[in-house]
């Protein structure tokens, strides 16, 4: 993943967290707790093409909004699609990790040898949003919530499920983000959906330390058969995991993701 953030050029547009029928607070009726996965956003070079392609692979319809499209199924907010400002910049899904206080949480990033490369700022009234990487350089979002917390549904086909990490050096992404995010990871009440594994388990040695979003599907071997039909491609054939049997693809436009039948 390159280091030029997805949504970045639309702070303050709309391009991140959207508000939706949730309120600003997550299926369980409560602001989602710090390192606990609450958005993701895809930036794509053609927003109707994504439109398109997602629309008739999970199902969501959209709301158009000044600088982004707002995702929804069952007439709840899963995600946003994003124009690319600059043909340089990747074609991506980040994922955004809540924070109750953007601000402190980027201190502790820099602190820990990762950087920031959004600073924090407001996105209207919806919240606050940073860009940050860590140390091996994969960039993932902080989302500070305002009138929005994020996922109006999660955990579900056809909304997010799972976050993964693939890094070179998996024990020091442990210790970066156990330090981070150590009670989403392993406190009492944490039911975690972010992993860490190595990246030459699954990636060739060129790819860099990315993260993958998995999206929940009830019938993975029919939902690849769509991704083809619909001009998508597969990266990785299925395989199986300790959370589920995973596919990597890739959209139309270039942007990877993975479908997760648990």
């Amino acid at each position: 993943m390159a280091e030029n953030p997805p949504s970045s050029p639309s702070r303050g547009s709309g391009a991140s967290p959207g508000k939706g029928a949730s309120g600003g607070e997550n299926p369980d009726g409560a602001v989602f707790p710090e390192g606990v996965p609450c958005w993701i956003d895809a930036q794509l070079p053609d927003v109707e093409a994504g439109k398109r392609f997602y629309g008739r692979l999970f199902g969501w319809d959209f709301e158009d909004v000044p600088g982004s499209v707002w995702a929804r199924s069952g007439g709840e907010p899963v995600a946003a699609l994003v124009s690319k400002r600059d043909g340089r910049m990747p074609t991506v899904w980040t994922v955004y990790f809540a924070t109750p206080d953007a601000t402190a949480l980027a201190g502790r990033i820099r602190s820990s040898g990762g950087r920031i490369v959004v600073p924090p700022g407001p996105v209207d009234t919806l919240g606050t949003m940073a860009l940050a990487a860590d140390p091996e350089g994969a960039v993932f979002g902080l989302w500070q919530a305002g009138t929005h917390a994020g996922f109006g549904r999660r955990h579900e086909p056809g909304s997010f499920t799972w976050a993964e990490l693939y890094a070179r050096d998996t024990a020091a992404a442990n210790t970066f983000y156990t330090g981070l995010f150590h009670n989403a990871l392993f406190g009492p009440d944490a039911v975690p959906d972010f992993g860490r594994a190595p990246l030459l388990d699954v990636f060739p040695p060129e790819m860099p330390s990315h993260f993958l979003v998995h999206f929940g599907v009830a019938d993975g071997a029919a939902a690849l058969g769509v991704v083809g039909r619909l001009g998508g491609r597969v990266q990785v054939p299925p395989f199986e995991t300790s959370y589920g049997r995973v596919a990597v693809v890739t959209d139309d436009q270039g942007a990877s993701f993975a479908l997760l039948q648990r």
